[in-house]
């Protein structure tokens, strides 16, 4: 995998250094721009008095006011801008080798924001100070209330300097993290009857409803889950990733991985060299699409390019770390069912 080797990294380093396949990999500013946006329907009033959250550890973060400075890792920061709540700073990849905006980063005006690291294990403790922040906000790959992308290293001085707030998404589907990123946006300030908000809740049920539709339809196309690195090809299961559970309750026919590999991987995936890449039939492909792993238009490998769904071009991306808002996760859904309704039967 990109940025270090398997036998270095922990599950959580795995995933995001690289082949993270699809979190199946190895376990992851508005002034005058708000009318272009939409931004502007969706601002939220900071709400006077008292404010306090319950987080998925079972933390209730308690302060005086709803927090302003806010520190939130990328992915989380992106959801709460498409409901009105803007940050302080971010942490977790935000910006491309060209300056682009990461696709974790959403909508959001990345030159407007403080950037304290933008790779694992890099994150700006001076930065992060400098900002007084209230509250930092990130999700969570396990059940053990680590805060993605919070250095181990560091991660006791953060903690010194303001409570956090950890939003799980561990072993569930899609529709919990999505509630509950809506529930802390409302708690922040939020217009949750914008019809911006009110109507991407409505795309997402309506995309929801077609992948079911189509997924009944023709139950024998195969899905596999797939992340591409220089050395291995990584091959996600269903089960612990919120996209994925939530699609397979949708009635999707997903390709796991064996369960002798699911074991040795904690669950998340199985790593194939390039030459045994054709180990799984499928008929449709979704790959991570996040800047750590390599694109499928850039796979130069020709047992890659002989793959039958390939050729038939049934490759399409998937969002691995799916950003929570409800706006951003109708389209990862209307991608697959039309790709499972184009589908011909190849493996």
């Amino acid at each position: 995998m990109p940025n270090a080797t398997t036998a270095r990294l922990s599950r959580r380093g795995l995933l995001a250094a690289g082949g993270a396949l699809g979190l199946g990999a190895v376990l992851t500013a508005c002034g005058d721009d708000d009318a272009k946006d939409g931004g502007a329907d969706t601002k939220g009033a900071a709400k006077s008095g008292p404010w306090s959250f319950k987080d998925d550890r079972g933390t209730t973060v308690k302060l005086d006011e709803a927090p302003k400075n806010i520190v939130a890792f990328t992915g989380v920061a992106a959801a709460l801008y498409d409901y009105g709540i803007e940050v302080k700073g971010v942490f977790g990849p935000t910006t491309t080798k060209d300056g682009k905006a990461d696709v974790q980063a959403g909508d959001m005006d990345v030159s407007k924001v403080t950037v304290l690291g933008n790779v694992w294990d890099q994150f700006n403790v001076e930065k992060y100070a400098a900002l007084a922040p209230d509250v930092l906000i990130s999700t969570m790959f396990d059940d053990a209330g680590t805060l993605w992308y919070v250095p181990e290293a560091s991660k006791d001085k953060i903690a010194k300097l303001a409570p956090s707030v950890g939003i799980s998404v561990f072993d569930r589907q899609l529709t919990a993290p999505l509630q509950r990123m809506w529930e802390l946006a409302e708690s922040l300030g939020a217009d949750m009857t914008a019809a911006k908000v009110t109507e991407a809740k409505k795309r997402f049920e309506a995309a929801s409803e077609r992948l079911r539709k189509a997924a009944k339809a023709k139950p024998e196309i195969k899905v596999l889950v797939g992340s591409a690195s220089p050395e291995l090809f990584y091959v996600s299961g269903s089960n612990l990733s919120i996209d994925l559970e939530y699609f397979k309750a949708l009635g999707v026919n997903f390709v796991e991985p064996t369960e002798a590999a699911k074991k040795a991987t904690g669950g998340w995936f199985e790593s194939l060299s390039w030459e045994n890449v054709d180990k799984y039939k499928a008929d449709v492909i979704m790959m991570d699409d996040r800047s750590s792993a390599i694109q499928p238009a850039d796979i130069t490998e020709a047992t890659w390019k002989q793959l039958p769904a390939v050729k038939a071009g049934q490759v399409i991306a998937r969002s691995t770390e799916p950003i929570l808002s409800y706006d951003k996760c109708v389209a990862p859904v209307e991608a697959l069912a039309e790709a499972i309704e184009k589908a011909r039967k190849v493996s």
